[in-house]
């Protein structure tokens, strides 16, 4: 299976978790918002009841009323019936031990007989709140409570009242819910695959210069490894010469090993840099003296090159860093310009402090970079076609420390060219 498969995979399956979160969430949502649209709807008139319940238990206790079983049914007298009694839109009817309804109130006799009539009767289900259905098409919410007359008739109080507004409402709301959560569940197929899109993104980045990394190690790597094992076996098959007539071989061999351990090294600093195994160790310290210190052998093997390498150091101030990380960024900058740098070219060295950060500014008349190369050369490995024709013992991995030196520090590095040819690297590091 090649990255192209596997990045194709993990992004898919990445989607498939992003789609399950997404749908766990609006089904979730969906079943609350729901739930609390119900039990709000329903508790207005759940608490009618109740009231409703206290105000006719004491009219029937104590009122003395006639519940005769025709009273309230064929010819209800006012004093005797239950209208207006627990509000206008509770219905009560009055049963009789057997489940009979022997008066009722707040309707007239055809509402009865046309609905009432049919609502059905349930000894096991007193104290509760129970919705009822009459001819499935009209809705009530029923409280029943047993209660005594005065005289010690056993009766049964039955409070209804009508849910249908509130069961449409309910109706609609919950369309609207689950048509809302179904779009956005489709919605979140499209959010869930730009998500993993973006997630994927530095991980496919990472995988494609992980890929590069290897292969330009392997090339690397490769060049020092062949030309010593030639050596080697040019020595083997001329095991009888004595040393001095391969100290050419010798010194290649050696020229190729300090390549390869500088290699090394410097591929070993830039893995560090990418986490926190690379601390940096501050202390304050003159840059200015440190230049000095490090320019010394430069300013030696220029002169023995016909280059000019020149000071211009103007900063009075201390500067807060690792030492030993910016004497490393100093021999990177330095040695990169005398390799670039043909006989009779010149190398300045600046240092200046402003805004509160100190500038080094390291330019040269050497053979300059491409447009191309400006936006490329902090990459690791890369390394211009004429820099690799001018000089192949470079790995293409300073710049890259270098910029990993100064990104820690909290400062900048930038390159530009030199006119009316050269380069000119710029850095700014706060003090």
């Amino acid at each position: 299976m090649n990255e192209n498969k596997l990045i194709l995979k993990q992004l898919f399956k990445n989607m498939f978790y992003n789609l399950i979160a997404f749908t766990i969430l609006f089904v979730a949502f969906g079943v609350i918002a729901l739930s609390q649209v119900r039990v709000s709807l329903y508790l207005k008139l759940d608490d009618e009841l109740k009231n409703a319940q206290k105000m006719m238990v004491n009219l029937i206790v104590n009122e003395n009323l006639n519940f005769d079983s025709h009273v309230g049914i064929d010819d209800r007298k006012r004093k005797d019936n239950l209208i207006g009694f627990g509000g206008p839109r509770v219905i009560p009817l009055l049963r009789n031990k057997d489940g009979q309804v022997v008066n009722f109130g707040s309707v007239n006799n055809t509402y009865f007989e046309q609905y009432l009539k049919y609502i059905t009767f349930n000894q096991g289900q007193l104290f509760r709140i129970i919705p009822i259905t009459v001819q499935n098409r009209y809705y009530f919410r029923s409280l029943t409570i047993p209660v005594s007359t005065k005289d010690g008739k056993q009766l049964y109080l039955q409070l209804l009242i009508n849910a249908d507004s509130e069961r449409a409402l309910l109706s609609h709301i919950s369309f609207i819910i689950f048509f809302s959560s179904g779009l956005f569940i489709v919605l979140s197929i499209l959010a869930s695959y730009l998500l993993s899109q973006k997630t994927m993104s530095p991980i496919r980045k990472a995988w494609y210069k992980q890929a590069e990394f290897v292969e330009n190690v392997s090339h690397e790597l490769r060049t020092p490894l062949t030309i010593i094992q030639n050596s080697l076996e040019s020595l083997m098959i001329s095991s009888k010469k004595k040393i001095m007539d391969q100290s050419e071989t010798l010194a290649l061999v050696y020229d190729e090993t300090s390549r390869l351990s500088k290699l090394v090294t410097d591929m070993l600093t830039l893995a560090r840099s990418g986490g926190m195994m690379t601390e940096i160790t501050k202390d304050v310290f003159s840059l200015d003296h440190l230049i000095k210190i490090v320019s010394e052998p430069y300013i030696e093997l220029a002169e023995s090159q016909q280059k000019s390498f020149q000071l211009d150091l103007n900063c009075p101030t201390n500067i807060d860093a690792d030492k030993s990380r910016i004497h490393q960024l100093l021999v990177i900058l330095f040695d990169n310009a005398l390799k670039y740098t043909n006989p009779h070219d010149s190398i300045t060295i600046q240092s200046r402090l402003k805004d509160n950060k100190i500038s080094l500014i390291v330019s040269d008349t050497g053979i300059g970079i491409s447009d191309e190369a400006i936006n490329k050369i902090f990459d690791r490995f890369y390394r211009e076609d004429r820099a690799r024709a001018l000089n192949r013992s470079g790995t293409g991995l300073g710049l890259s420390i270098a910029s990993w030196i100064v990104q820690r520090h909290g400062g900048t590095i930038k390159v530009r060219h030199n006119e009316p040819k050269g380069t000119i690297f710029t850095i700014k590091i706060p003090i």
